[in-house]
């Protein structure tokens, strides 16, 4: 069993050919985007982050269309969520409403003053995703 105390949360804004990740602190107070990964090697990224930084729960957006109806991306998600929870069967997935994290993370993009060049880089918008639904999880989840 993990000591609860020293380990950290992960969010995932997975996506067909990059996913967004990002890290809590260890107060799971904070989060921070990490870094957008192709898709492809995600499990491998995952198989070395999760052991050593300790990682005791995975946030993963849940991608819902205006109407709440699930976006078409849900049946590659349950797959990945089923992989990973085969390779780590001790850790805790979780998942929540991922609607506008894109339209938010480029709003802070653009707010804080980085280029139009560098703004237009989706991999920047997939981790500030990946922080803002992770960021989400924790505010609710305060205790």
């Amino acid at each position: 069993m993990l000591n609860t105390q020293h380990t950290k949360y992960i969010g995932i804004d997975y996506g067909l050919k990059r996913t967004g990740v990002s890290i809590s602190d260890y107060n799971k107070v904070i989060s921070f985007p990490l870094d957008t990964i192709d898709t492809s090697i995600l499990i491998k990224f995952l198989e070395d982050l999760i052991p050593n930084e300790n990682i005791e729960k995975v946030i993963i957006g849940k991608p819902l269309n205006l109407n709440n109806q699930l976006h078409e991306l849900e049946n590659d998600i349950l797959q990945f969520i089923e992989l990973l929870q085969s390779i780590f069967p001790k850790i805790t997935i979780e998942r929540i409403d991922e609607r506008y994290t894109s339209k938010i993370s480029s709003f802070i993009i653009r707010q804080s003053g980085v280029n139009k060049k560098s703004r237009m880089n989706k991999s920047i918008i997939d981790k500030i995703s990946a922080s803002l639904i992770l960021e989400s999880y924790l505010i609710m989840n305060k205790k």
